[in-house]
């Protein structure tokens, strides 16, 4: 590997990419969309268990769904968005093990076992949606991740069975430089690491 990525991409996925609080009117493709999670789905997950769900809610009817569960002000961004990303984490993740990683019986690890479960799927899961948000930068969109929401309400809405379970949203577009906010602090190295 060995390879750096240059200053204009570490800009692109770091250093300039902010969280979007205004949309442009520009669309995002399916193709697109399957383009991001092409690349979300390559990094890491303990024992590739690969527990995150995505809905990509774009469709008007889709949106009138989802609006009742966001709260105030969460709403009319949400609304403006091309697409908002529902990442969910499947707590049924293990039945897929015996795919995803078939070198050992992986699935006995977690069956009978709710709690290792649903942390397991939460960790992961929380880790495929930070890579969803990479991947839609290294493709040229801007993310708005939010957790301002009722959970419950998404998930009676978007997954009934009750096997899936929703963890933040994140709209997904072109935003507008208008709606940026100042960047806020961020902790020095000092402030939050130790090298022991």
């Amino acid at each position: 590997m060995g390879k750096i990525l240059d200053d204009a991409a570490l800009d692109l996925l770091f250093r300039a990419a902010r969280t979007q609080n205004k949309w442009q009117p520009r669309p995002v493709s399916d193709t697109l969309l399957r383009a991001v999670w092409e690349l979300a789905k390559m990094p890491p997950t303990s024992a590739n268990c690969a527990p995150a769900r995505i809905l990509f809610v774009k469709s008007p009817e889709a949106k009138e769904k989802l609006k009742p569960a966001l709260s105030e002000g969460n709403r009319d961004k949400t609304m403006q968005a091309p697409v908002t990303a529902i990442i969910g984490y499947d707590l049924e993740f293990y039945e897929k093990l015996p795919f995803l990683f078939p070198h050992t019986d992986a699935r006995s690890w977690f069956a009978g076992k709710p709690e290792l479960i649903r942390t397991t799927a939460f960790r992961n899961g929380t880790l495929q949606g930070a890579y969803l948000i990479m991947a839609a930068r290294a493709l040229g969109l801007d993310c708005g991740p939010m957790s301002g929401f009722d959970n419950e309400m998404v998930d009676a809405a978007f997954f009934p069975d009750g096997k899936v379970k929703s963890n933040f949203l994140c709209s997904i577009g072109y935003g507008d430089p208008a709606g940026v906010m100042p960047r806020s602090p961020r902790f020095s190295f000092e402030e939050a690491c130790r090298i022991l």
